[in-house]
């Protein structure tokens, strides 16, 4: 994947219209990925192509590959965006000095954030039909913990289990010394990933590695975040976020946040337990 110099630029999002962008790209990521989900699941043909398609976007630069043009997420984030425009309050703010340049700015990092989650989705489904692989209020660093923990989540994947491992099976939560230091410092190198194609290489690395465990994620979280961390105030905000729920106890069932993900996730902050932390690098601004 390439990117423009402008990926992590210094542009401050605009004030509080800008707090409409996260919700766009959670909305569109959420919309695309569950319904494709569900067809995959059910072993819809055009479901399935499309799944197939989008993985072998991964890791190319959005518009810039001409492959990528007519893609589902895509058609869903425009159709938002000229939503967006009918009920912008002040429709002429983009005519003056600056004002187009950092729309167009937004809506690139839009497009990248949706494009790269989405992608990454398909990787993660690749070959699942048992069990959904974008599940709301799995974060990444809850997901990235459970695989740490040595856990996994899928059928016919038994471990051979200590009394200790029993007794913190007990309680749901592993202490942070037992868990395995490979993937804490994967997941540290994703943390201090210092642009865009980067950032998502090595995200591409640890879905499968989550992939291989079936250990879902919440991708329209991830989008968002994505769309953030694209700019440096909410950069320091995100990786906030992805330290937090590395460290946070979580319970070990996979359904208590919202079922499956198959259905209609629309992906609204709302849906998501820490939407209202993902918004504090927008609305600080």
């Amino acid at each position: 994947m390439t990117t423009t110099t402008g990926t992590a630029g210094t542009d401050r999002p605009a004030g509080r219209r800008e707090q409409h962008a996260p919700s766009l790209v959670r909305t569109a990521t959420g919309r695309t990925v569950s319904r494709l989900q569900g067809g995959y699941r059910k072993d819809s043909p055009a479901a399935v192509a499309a799944v197939a398609r989008l993985r072998r976007e991964v890791g190319r630069d959005v518009h810039a590959s001409p492959t990528n043009w007519g893609l589902d997420h895509l058609e869903a984030l425009t159709e938002l965006r000229e939503r967006r425009s009918a009920e912008d309050e002040d429709p002429t703010r983009h005519l003056v000095a600056g004002g187009q340049r950092r729309q167009e700015a937004r809506e690139d990092r839009e497009d990248r954030a949706v494009h790269l989650a989405v992608t990454l989705w398909a990787l993660h489904q690749q070959s699942l039909r048992d069990e959904p692989m974008h599940v709301p209020g799995w974060s990444l660093g809850r997901s990235v913990r459970r695989l740490a923990e040595g856990k996994s989540s899928g059928p016919g994947l038994p471990a051979q289990r200590t009394g200790d491992e029993e007794a913190q099976e007990s309680t749901g939560y592993t202490p942070v010394e037992d868990v395995s230091a490979a993937i804490r410092k994967r997941f540290v190198r994703i943390g201090t990933s210092s642009d865009l194609e980067t950032l998502g290489r090595r995200l591409r690395e640890m879905v499968l590695l989550l992939h291989g465990a079936r250990i879902p994620l919440d991708y329209s979280d991830l989008a968002d975040q994505i769309y953030r961390w694209q700019y440096e105030t909410g950069r320091v905000e995100v990786r906030r976020r992805w330290g937090r729920d590395f460290h946070r106890a979580h319970r070990s069932g996979r359904g208590e946040e919202g079922g499956t993900g198959a259905g209609d996730d629309t992906g609204s902050p709302a849906d998501s337990p820490t939407g209202s932390d993902a918004s504090a690098a927008v609305d600080a601004d």
